[in-house]
């Protein structure tokens, strides 16, 4: 049998030492997988945004067409979109656009009914 030749590595002395490095390396490591997580959040949720806004516009161009002004100048479609802004809410001219709003949408889902003229 052979005897060993003392060529081996010494464990080093300060265990507590070399021991808080390693708490300090997996400490480290789990404050950057913590951080790549809150990134990878941050990101969904800011794709979830922009696809819900995206959808929020394609709705309002929708309603746009639904109106029959789809080649109205975009001037005219802002000066008229400020001037409702403008209209207080729960006012009698609030409830009478609403109640006209309200019209169109159940006409468009009754086939029966007639439909809005396109303004040129």
């Amino acid at each position: 049998m052979r005897k060993s030749s003392g060529s081996s590595k010494r464990s080093p002395r300060d265990f507590a030492k070399r021991r808080r490095k390693g708490l300090v390396a997996y400490l480290l490591k789990h404050a950057h997988q913590q951080l790549v997580a809150l990134d990878r959040r941050r990101k969904f949720h800011m794709t979830a945004d922009r696809k819900k806004e995206a959808r929020d516009k394609f709705l309002l161009g929708g309603i746009v067409v639904k109106a029959g002004l789809s080649k109205a100048d975009r001037a005219f479609l802002l000066g008229g979109l400020i001037e409702l802004a403008r209209v207080i809410t729960g006012s009698e001219e609030h409830w009478r656009l609403r109640d006209i709003g309200k019209e169109v949408f159940r006409a468009s889902l009754d086939p029966s009914s007639p439909r809005v003229e396109e303004n040129a």
